[in-house]
């Protein structure tokens, strides 16, 4: 995308419902160009005469790449509007923005990705991009936590177990509140340290959900001798403009949109000690 002020039309292709207030988009340009968008990179979608909002990409399909996915959860005033939106619906989308996650340093180490809520669609594409390119990378852990089972999104991905064990993938789940058919964990996410063996040495944990998870989280991987620099948390929600811009999305002297939104757990550390 040439300019970074003007969104580009785009085409809604496909919509699936996660959850009540959470769903995906599939989404295409007009000009149908292919997407050159990074795991961890983010979009800012229009929604017409309502306004933008920056997302991470969950996904690029197809042969030439030229269809994005990305799961919206409707918490704020435009991104209530995309529950009005249908296949074939025009949108705009600026990006893609901010920098990836390392993966040139990730390969040939474990990886333990541990997420809450919608912050699984931050590293969806991720967990994509590690699956075809399997050979290049050891363990891959997903340690996944919910409110509740009706709040998890990606069901078919998280429950096909068969699937998992063929993509050589451990996959973790808990909930706070649990339903009558819930037969899983129950508590924080930071309670599936105990259910795994996870060996801080030759690992990198990756760490995305809301700020009093990833605080607790990444305590616990310090304790467990994982170094600052051996966790990378992703800070995708904090921002707005995506472009520097507007000054939101500041945490200490850091531009997330800009600087991030993948870090570093050692490049930010002080300064997330005092947003969380």
């Amino acid at each position: 995308m040439n300019n970074l002020y003007m969104p580009e039309l785009a085409l809604v292709e496909d919509i699936k419902e996660e959850t009540s207030n959470i769903r995906t988009l599939t989404i295409s340009l007009k000009s149908r160009k292919p997407f050159s968008v990074l795991p961890g990179q983010f979009v800012e979608l229009t929604i017409f005469g309502y306004g933008e909002f920056p997302v991470s990409v969950s996904a690029v399909l197809g042969p030439t790449r030229d269809r994005l996915q990305t799961t919206i959860q409707r918490i704020g005033k435009v991104t209530k509007e995309t529950a009005n939106l249908s296949v074939g619906s025009t949108i705009g989308i600026r990006g893609p923005f901010g920098n990836g996650f390392p993966l040139a340093e990730m390969k040939g180490k474990n990886i333990c990705i541990v997420t809450g809520g919608v912050g699984l669609a931050a590293v969806r594409y991720l967990i994509n991009y590690i699956i075809e390119n399997r050979d290049h990378y050891g363990k891959l852990q997903l340690l996944h936590g919910a409110r509740t089972p009706g709040d998890l999104i990606y069901k078919d991905f998280l429950f096909n177990n068969e699937e998992a064990q063929e993509q050589g993938i451990e996959i973790l789940l808990t909930v706070d509140q649990p339903d009558a058919g819930w037969e899983g964990h129950v508590g924080v996410v930071t309670e599936l340290f105990k259910r795994t063996t996870l060996d801080p040495v030759n690992t990198m944990a990756v760490v995305c959900g809301p700020s009093i998870m990833m605080k607790f989280a990444t305590q616990c991987l310090a304790n467990m001798g994982f170094g600052d620099d051996q966790m990378l948390v992703s800070m995708e929600r904090r921002m707005q403009c995506g472009m520097g811009m507007c000054g939101h999305c500041m945490v200490g002297q850091k531009r997330v949109c800009l600087d991030g939104p993948i870090f570093t757990y050692g490049s930010i550390k002080d300064a997330l000690e005092r947003a969380f």
